[in-house]
């Protein structure tokens, strides 16, 4: 039983063709915002990205004492106070779905001296936090879990310390157990070691993104992988300088309006692409490439042609699984299978991204068999039906890329976009320079 507002997804009449601006990295804004909090001096970051993840990480950040303010084109962060002597009162930190919320700000929080509870929407109550916890108390901090093991909600009982050392944790979940555990970790008594004891580690990019925001605060990290393949990192103890920083725009959010391109035939170009980055999405280069697009650079722009060849692809996406629904949609819109692999950590996101594509594109007319480190995807004829989104908005957007070809696909919650892309539908309707759908029409 469908209970949410539906959104049918507007069919394209033909080659999109369009300039598009997509906001600011939500991955960098957490993370810039979080070591921002945790700095010597008020920090200045443009292009912030404003949407339910940051206001959420903006509000955590407040709680622990520090100051979030917008002046003029600017968001300027004024650091945490240092720790009181006495505990301070019990404060309560709503993560959302936010995984930087729930993943990133414990650790911060152990720098302040008093408790602190940590819950989220029901979703996330399922998210693993286990190697949050593990992180915590390896550097002598006492955390208490309220319900399951290894999951929200829990309270970090800050004592405003964090004793650094050698750490061990399982990171295959999610690269966020290693970033979590590195943003603030300069404020350490001695340096911090963490080493990665799984088998996988998915997400690459996203550390390595940790590690270079780190470089620019003055903060010494480094990787290294051993003879046995194990991956390490270190951080040395010191102080985070406050910066000036503008924030890159999202190129995760830029794959949905890209595919557009290729599913329509048209031209997208989306503009300040970085000439060098850490974002996983400038892997969408790449991809589009090999599934039969044209794709150049255009001055500071990114351009994607589609030639009216789709094509499958065998990709692994281990590196950059967050893609992987925008690949899938497009999969069930080519002219060959396709085998998405590398992603079993997906199953840990807003939802089981597996099992939700595989129930959804297989629901449409795509045969989608779900395997454990992915997906194949047998495209096939599609037909218009209610697409659940399980409250993920990277499933809504793929919806809206298949839409482009399939009339009646009903979206639920398409809303759920707000949560990294806060005006995705007055964009989409502008790429297809669309009027928007009467409120009786949605």
């Amino acid at each position: 039983m469908v209970s949410e507002v539906l959104w049918t997804a507007p069919v394209a009449d033909g080659p999109v063709d369009a300039l598009v601006r997509v906001p600011g990295s939500k991955s960098l804004t957490a993370r810039w915002m979080l070591l921002a909090a945790a700095a010597d001096e008020p920090s200045e970051l443009r292009g912030a990205l404003v949407s339910r993840d940051t206001r959420l990480m903006r509000d955590a950040l407040e709680r622990l004492g520090a100051s979030l303010e917008v002046h003029e084109d600017s968001l300027r962060v004024t650091p945490l106070p240092p720790p009181t002597e006495l505990p301070a009162e019990p404060i309560e930190i709503h993560t959302g779905l936010a995984g930087t919320v729930m993943r990133f700000v414990p650790v911060l929080a152990a720098l302040h001296h008093g408790d602190v509870r940590f819950t989220g929407d029901d979703a996330a109550l399922a998210r693993p936090m286990g190697p949050v916890i593990e992180v915590l108390r390896r550097q002598g901090v006492e955390v208490t879990e309220h319900g399951e093991a290894g999951h929200l909600p829990l309270t970090v009982h800050g004592t405003g310390r964090l004793s650094g050392g050698r750490v061990e944790i399982d990171a295959s979940a999610s690269s966020q157990f290693v970033s979590n555990a590195l943003l603030v970790a300069a404020r350490g008594d001695t340096d911090l070691e963490l080493v990665h004891t799984g088998a996988a580690l998915p997400s690459l990019p996203h550390i390595e993104m940790t590690l270079a925001t780190l470089r620019q605060v003055g903060i010494e990290g480094a990787h290294h992988v051993a003879e046995d393949g194990r991956h390490s990192w270190t951080v040395r103890r010191g102080t985070i300088s406050a910066v000036r920083m503008v924030i890159e725009p999202d190129l995760s959010n830029a794959g949905p309006f890209l595919a557009a391109a290729m599913a329509t035939g048209g031209t997208i170009a989306v503009d300040d692409w970085p000439g060098t980055t850490t974002q996983p999405g400038d892997a969408y280069r790449e991809l589009l490439a090999r599934m039969g697009g044209e794709v150049w650079r255009e001055d500071r722009a990114v351009c994607v042609r589609g030639t009216g060849e789709l094509h499958g692809i065998d990709a692994d996406l281990s590196a950059v699984g967050e893609l992987t629904p925008t690949i899938a949609a497009l999969a069930a819109l080519a002219d060959s299978p396709s085998r998405l692999r590398g992603v079993a950590h997906l199953r840990g996101h807003e939802t089981d991204r597996l099992k939700a594509l595989a129930t959804e594109l297989t629901k449409i007319g795509a045969r989608t068999v779900e395997h454990e480190d992915g997906l194949e995807i047998h495209p096939g004829p599609l037909q218009g039906e209610v697409f659940e989104t399980y409250e993920d908005h990277r499933l809504a957007t793929a919806a809206a890329v298949i839409g482009l070809r399939v009339p009646d696909l009903r979206v639920v919650n398409i809303g759920t976009t707000e949560k990294t892309l806060p005006d995705f539908v007055g964009m989409w309707l502008s790429m297809l320079h669309a009027e928007p759908l009467a409120d009786g029409d949605a």
